[in-house]
């Protein structure tokens, strides 16, 4: 038996159950529409909300970046110093997040790497984790040496028993995502918050899916929610709304100042290139000045929703723009996508482990780029193909 042969039977595995990802190949810039594998499809899979991912302002921004200050950083920011672009770009965000200072680094998975391991550098440390936040705080939590205690799916009643449990400990950190990506539900931030205050624990929220769609002008879930102050780390992505390319963390100026000098991706890896710095700088003047494109989302999200709910289609408990229309069996879900493909709508299937077995769906990403014409082909097209499955719809 060869050394590798575990790794082609499990290869085999994921395609007998219907697990096996088949990643398509897009041949040019996101928007709602995109060439996908040779054809032209509505796009219904990008996390490109607000339509910046070839956004004319953003483009523009990104080519004067190279004219201005070249391709590439050099090395680490620690070493080989920071441009004037990246101290810009973090200003900007920490004005626009109403917090005092702020730090970019590389992608919203390496913020929370950067941040949660910093923070927690000792076995007498507890961390308090939601069942279903992203894998990037799930894999950021292992890199800790702290106690995990991990509660059930936004139920701040079992969060204030696991505190209870974790009342000893040196330092305490609540992390959950803002939105979560698979249902599209809020974290209940309010009553976290309120049970973080009475025994002295950290809150951090990622707010992946929530940055450019939540709050006043984007600015997400603590804007949302009026929590300015009370909510200590709060982490983003660059990648999603925004457009671009990289996360940041924000809050307040020590803790940006002790990441800097304690947060080893920061310290380990090159940051971004000039032109993704520059255009997230865009992205946010952009959003600063109008609310335009967060509103024609919401718009957008809420037409899908009654669209595919009125076809009789299960769209779940999702409280954003994020629509999951849920089949079952992974089987399911993955001849669905492909009949939709077919039909010249992208809408990726996802399956177990993303979310539990029986609960395979296709999620659907809407976009402010989207016409009220897309949205009706969106749901003509999953009646077309429910109808021709035997599926629900």
């Amino acid at each position: 038996m060869g050394t590798l042969d575990f790794i082609t039977e499990e290869l085999e595995r994921l395609r007998r159950e219907g697990l096996y990802n088949t990643i398509r190949t897009l041949e040019g810039p996101q928007g709602a529409w995109i060439r996908v594998d040779g054809r032209k499809v509505l796009n219904l899979c990008s996390n490109n909300y607000l339509g910046f991912g070839n956004d004319p302002r953003l483009v523009e921004a990104a080519r004067k970046a190279l004219d201005s200050h070249g391709i590439g950083p050099g090395a680490v920011r620690s070493i080989a110093g920071t441009m004037d672009l990246r101290l810009a770009l973090e200003e900007k965000l920490a004005r626009f997040k109403g917090a005092e200072a702020a730090l970019s680094v590389q992608s919203g998975l390496i913020a929370n790497v950067a941040t949660i391991p910093a923070l927690l550098d000792s076995p007498e440390d507890a961390v308090f984790t939601d069942e279903l936040n992203h894998a990037s705080i799930i894999d950021a939590v292992r890199l800790t040496k702290a106690r995990r205690f991990i509660y059930k799916h936004n139920d701040t009643g079992d969060l204030k028993a696991k505190l209870a449990e974790g009342r000893d400990a040196r330092r305490k950190l609540i992390v959950t995502d803002g939105v979560f990506s698979m249902d599209g539900d809020i974290a209940p931030l309010p009553a976290i918050v309120e049970e973080a205050e009475a025994v002295g624990a950290m809150v951090m929220v990622d707010d992946a899916h929530g940055e450019g769609v939540l709050g006043s002008h984007g600015k997400g879930i603590v804007d949302h929610f009026g929590l300015h102050g009370r909510v200590e780390i709060e982490v983003g992505t660059l990648s999603k709304a925004f457009g671009v390319m990289g996360g940041f963390i924000s809050g307040s100026r020590d803790l940006v100042e002790y990441l800097r000098q304690k947060a080893r991706p920061f310290l380990f890896s090159s940051a971004a290139t000039p032109p993704d710095v520059a255009a997230c700088i865009a992205a946010v003047e952009v959003l600063s000045a109008s609310d335009e494109e967060v509103r024609r989302l919401w718009e957008n999200g809420k037409k899908l929703k009654e669209g595919l709910q009125a076809a009789g289609f299960d769209t779940g408990q999702s409280q954003t723009p994020i629509t999951p229309v849920i089949l079952g069996e992974a089987t399911v879900a993955r001849e669905f996508s492909r009949r939709l493909f077919e039909e010249d709508v992208f809408a990726q299937a996802i399956a177990f482990p993303t979310v539990p077995k029986g609960k395979a769906r296709i999620r659907c990403m809407v976009s402010a780029a989207h016409s009220p014409e897309d949205i009706k082909r969106a749901v003509d097209t999953f009646v077309q193909v429910g109808k021709g499955m035997g599926v629900r719809g």
